[in-house]
């Protein structure tokens, strides 16, 4: 039986191969019981050397960071583009939606092609440019100040105006998915407003890529039960997908 520093050395080889580890996987090929490698990756972990999820483990580098707009816009556009082009089909007459900041929802805001009347509530200035050519859609500018990374408007002000709404969708977009942690974004304030916006809305709708799984962000959003409905691309990794179904969540793979 191999000791503790050998196993260490390879669930650390087999983290850097595959991305990622799995409980299960791990103790079948090292001989040890699933609570042993539990026990093994909380270590890793306390030495930060990779972050727990459920069942499985990622790197460190699953911890992301604050990004412009502009750049991320640049990375997985094709994945954003099919994710919002199936949010797009979900939109009805005469919704009241939420659509939050972040590149796959302006995506999905470019995508929006409803000729009927349609009122949008959004804390993003791009999105809100982007509709404000469409005359059948209303537009409610959340006030308050503005994050540039996002160029999105964040604080007390948007928080205060979103507890006098009632509205059927809210379309967010994240940073991160786990399945312990729920979703995250890179910036707490932001996050703080999301909960507002979910508290708003009668169904939770998130749009996100394949490289938002397993991810955590510096700001939490709200656990997965508080999610309707997930909209990602055919990369997602399938454990997370069935965990997620199972838990009576609707997953639509683009």
């Amino acid at each position: 039986m191999r000791n503790i520093a050998q196993r260490h050395k390879i669930i650390l080889a087999e983290l850097e191969k595959e991305g990622y580890v799995r409980v299960h996987d791990l103790s079948l090929r090292l001989g040890v019981s699933e609570v042993t490698i539990r026990k093994d990756l909380k270590d890793l972990e306390e030495r930060r050397m990779l972050i727990r999820n459920h069942g499985s483990a990622g790197p460190v580098s699953s911890l992301t960071i604050d990004r412009h707009i502009d750049e991320k816009e640049k990375v997985q556009v094709g994945e954003k583009t099919r994710i919002a082009e199936a949010a797009n089909r979900l939109i009805q007459k005469n919704d009241r939606i939420i659509i939050a900041s972040g590149t796959t929802v302006l995506a999905f805001a470019q995508q929006i092609n409803i000729t009927e009347p349609v009122t949008v509530i959004t804390p993003s200035v791009k999105v809100s440019l982007i509709l404000s050519y469409k005359p059948n859609i209303d537009i409610i500018q959340l006030g308050g100040s503005l994050r540039k990374s996002s160029a999105s408007v964040i604080g007390p002000y948007a928080e205060s105006l979103l507890t006098e709404m009632m509205c059927n969708k809210l379309f967010i977009g994240i940073d991160g998915l786990d399945l312990d942690h729920g979703l995250t974004t890179s910036n707490i304030a932001e996050a703080h407003l999301n909960q507002y916006m979910i508290r708003a809305a009668q169904e939770v709708i998130v749009l996100a890529d394949s490289t938002k799984f397993g991810k955590r962000g510096f700001g939490k959003i709200c656990n997965l039960n508080q999610v309707h409905h997930i909209i990602t691309d055919r990369n997602a990794p399938g454990n997370y997908i069935q965990f997620i179904r199972e838990k009576g969540i609707e997953v639509t793979l683009v």
